[in-house]
């Protein structure tokens, strides 16, 4: 069976399942989520219609466009861009303007993506803003640094608080292999406590692309630490920007500084993070340093934590040795990084939501026999 990946939203998640359940009155329900009746109405016909993915913000494009460029505008601004395929936006609306054809780089894009003349991996979406967690802990983003001067498969790992920018990890792994990352992770957490939530990309070892749902053994380790997970956008670093400005102050470094031989370089880089941390100023924070904004968090690791306790009334299956789940006659494969959890059930009127712990994991249309999947690092948590 093929599988569909979406993205969730977590408050209309949570207001169908509600709604599908009956918990509460539509109009108790909508004032509880701070929307209209027509809207929460909408919601839910468009789950009951398609499942998760239907719900998902529907596209506010108009049916017309009267204002929408002319015909020939586009058909030239195609022939520019056939011609010089390596030239962006910018540079075709200085040949449109040499032509008498003053059209802003914006719309000259906005041309050549609704043509298809640009690569989806050449799209890069922008940012929805800067932000920045309020306190230290809210939000750890990990990476690894490009192996670009390093003589290494792959560059150092590094963690960085998002609200201090403090570097709370800087090493040379050598490998992107799970074990020496949860060993970091392990010193890590039990050195500065847990953070709250972490931010990564899709890379290994927390993203497995031939896996359902992206989990490896690592995400699920750090889920039952309590750890939410978030992932950034694919081929969108923007998302991480903190870790990548952290890996562009290394980088100078590196090549201003030079590195010592291989064995003196884990010392060069613990020499590195204190003076980030403790001594550089961070124009960021108001030229105060990292170390100036950050404290311990009070949310301690335990290196063998509780199971999950799932509320009484809830309909709890436990998965196979594949992480397949026996429901209805039949099997559906839920995660293999999640073979012999527990899982929770929450049934609607022709569909099945299967969460672990507090996550929405996958969609079971028990009509249609189909199966979504959602990507647990981008999943919102129900409480």
């Amino acid at each position: 069976m093929a599988w569909r990946s979406v993205d969730v939203d977590e408050q209309r998640i949570r207001f169908v399942v509600a709604a599908g359940r009956g918990e509460s009155s539509m109009t108790a329900l909508c004032a509880e989520f701070g929307i209209s009746r027509q809207t929460g109405h909408l919601w839910l016909k468009r789950y009951r219609a398609g499942g998760v993915a239907a719900v998902l913000e529907q596209s506010r494009r108009p049916l017309h466009s009267p204002t929408r460029t002319a015909v020939e505008v586009e058909a030239r601004v195609a022939a520019l861009r056939r011609e010089r395929p390596d030239w962006g936006a910018r540079k075709l609306a200085v040949l449109l303007s040499r032509e008498g054809l003053e059209i802003p780089p914006a719309t000259v894009q906005r041309i050549l993506n609704r043509l298809g003349l640009v690569r989806v991996e050449d799209r890069h979406p922008p940012a929805l803003g800067r932000f920045e967690r309020e306190q230290p802990n809210q939000l750890w983003q990990m990476d690894f640094k490009s192996p670009k001067g390093w003589d290494q498969p792959v560059g150092p790992l590094s963690v960085i608080d998002d609200h201090s920018r403090y570097a709370i990890t800087l090493f040379q792994t050598g490998t992107t292999r799970a074990e020496p990352v949860r060993e970091q992770l392990v010193q890590a957490f039990t050195l500065c406590g847990l953070p709250e939530a972490m931010l990564m990309d899709h890379g290994i070892p927390w993203w497995n692309c031939s896996s359902a749902g992206g989990w490896t053994q690592l995400t699920v380790w750090l889920m039952k630490q309590g750890v939410r997970l978030y992932l950034s956008g694919i081929r969108h670093p923007q998302t991480q920007g903190k870790v990548e400005r952290f890996h562009g102050a290394l980088e100078k470094a590196r090549r201003l500084r030079g590195l010592p031989e291989p064995a003196l370089r884990q010392r060069w880089l613990d020499d590195f993070r204190q003076d980030y941390n403790h001594v550089r100023p961070h124009e960021a924070l108001g030229m105060k340093t990292p170390a100036s904004r950050w404290r311990p968090s009070l949310n301690r690791f335990d290196p063998d934590p509780p199971p999950w306790q799932y509320h009484d009334e809830a309909e709890v299956h436990r998965l196979g040795k594949t992480g397949q789940l026996k429901l209805n006659g039949r099997r559906w494969q839920v995660a293999g990084a999640l073979a012999l959890e527990q899982v929770q059930l929450i049934r609607g009127e022709q569909r099945v939501l299967v969460f672990y712990r507090n996550t929405l994991l996958r969609e079971l249309d028990l009509v249609l026999h189909g199966s979504t999947m959602v990507e647990p690092c981008r999943t919102r948590y129900l409480p």
